[in-house]
């Protein structure tokens, strides 16, 4: 089957490996190069116990504070609020305890397997140096601060995540720049990362492109759909691509295209920033997660990534680069050691959906049309297991997955 993948980031680009190891021939539609978005620029996690929801219990409490500071770690610009505030009604609906518990079970599901899920696809690209298993570690100032966040660590060990308590001694035999300013950590041993989130795009990319797959720099503006099947792609170029499948991988640009196959999907751009100390002095040897500064901490071959926060402003509005050096502020006060002259400063559009899963199913209104998009702060983590269950999906076999939580007509079921 000629299959068209609208989208060439890390979903899109694992999605079209998984087909093509089922021997279909895919054609990749964006306007820009693969890793030229969102997936250029993440924290570069691979967190297999990166299971809970951005909306937590109790979060409804601290929404207000953080929304007055432009700087903090949620904020929305005044006049985007009208429009984002029903998605922020759905997104604390969706943190009770109740639904936290079911969200993650889920997205467990989905992130247990990511190594199994990329190893093949990175053995083709003769790429897997640039994916490290050295764990992460969340880390506070103290164990009684740690317990504030106790709730959601259970829920993790009961879904299975294996969680190990560090004392201050231990944590400083890890990681010895960490002394001075955390004295508790919990380790995930089983994590990993990458250490170039965009170079493993793109070999993905480029084995996909060695295999035949083809490549065309377009907008796609309109599906077109006779019989219950979408037959081809409009390009903003005005030329129709002929195909026998699509796959919508576009990450936040993807609403427009969604809603002509099925019902509306309330899908968010939470716009992310990071800064990259390129002359980085530390020694890290695992992803730091600084659950109190809300930013992970990602030792990379290009240098030290400091992400975090989230803002709302939409697809348009132009960056806040006040958020980045807010991120390196941070930055400085936990290494206070830290070489940091020479950065580099990034802003990109996480895809969201108010209940932090992403899209993944057939779509309603056709049948050969597939969704995968919406996996927000864990693109780079969902992303091949992704593509393995769309690769299902498209030959007709059961998933390994259980996909019902990820269904595109749950928001129609919720409204």
């Amino acid at each position: 089957m000629h299959i068209a993948v609208i989208g060439n980031g890390i979903v899109g680009t694992c999605c079209a490996a998984w087909l093509q190891r089922d021997g279909h021939q895919v054609t990749f539609i964006d306007p820009l190069g693969p890793a030229e978005a969102t997936s250029f620029g993440n924290a570069g996690s691979l967190s297999p116990s990166a299971c809970l929801p951005v909306g937590m219990p109790g979060m409804w409490k601290k929404v207000p504070r953080w929304l007055l500071d432009p700087l903090g770690p949620l904020t929305v610009r005044w006049w985007y609020a009208p429009i984002v505030a029903p998605w922020i009604a759905r997104f604390l609906q969706a943190s009770t305890p109740a639904e936290v518990t079911r969200i993650a079970t889920a997205m467990r599901g989905l992130l247990a397997p990511i190594f199994d899920c990329y190893e093949p696809l990175l053995q083709r690209a003769n790429a897997t140096g640039l994916m490290r298993r050295s764990g992460c570690l969340y880390v506070y100032s103290g164990e009684a601060v740690a317990r504030q966040w106790a709730w959601g660590m259970r829920l993790r060990r009961s879904l299975g995540v294996e969680m190990r308590d560090v004392q201050e001694d231990e944590l400083v035999t890890l990681e010895p720049d960490l002394k001075g300013r955390f004295r508790f950590g919990i380790l995930a041993p089983e994590n990993g990362s990458t250490l170039d989130p965009a170079a493993l795009t793109r070999a993905l990319f480029d084995q996909c492109v060695a295999d035949g797959a083809k490549v065309v720099r377009a907008r796609v503006t309109d599906l077109r759909v006779k019989g219950g099947s979408v037959t081809g792609v409009t390009l903003d170029s005005g030329e129709t691509l002929e195909t026998e499948g699509v796959v919508l991988a576009g990450g936040a640009w993807s609403a427009t295209l969604a809603a002509q196959l099925g019902p509306a999907i309330p899908l968010e751009t939470q716009r992310g920033y990071h800064v990259t100390v390129e002359s980085n002095n530390l020694a890290l040897r695992h992803t730091v997660m600084a659950v109190e500064h809300n930013m992970m901490v990602n030792p990379m071959r290009m240098g030290l990534r400091l992400a975090g926060s989230v803002e709302f402003a939409g697809l348009k509005a132009p960056p806040d680069m006040r958020r980045a050096a807010a991120l390196l502020e941070r930055g400085r006060e936990m290494f206070p050691h830290l070489d940091t002259s020479r950065t580099s400063e990034w802003m990109g559009h996480r895809p969201c959906l108010p209940d932090s899963m992403p899209v993944i199913g057939q779509a309603p209104r056709v049948d050969n049309a597939w969704f995968a998009f919406g996996h927000g702060h864990v693109g780079m983590c969902g992303a091949a297991t992704t593509g393995r269950e769309v690769a299902h999906l498209v030959a007709g076999r059961d998933t390994e997955v259980d996909l019902a939580p990820f269904s595109p007509t749950r928001f129609r079921r919720a409204a």
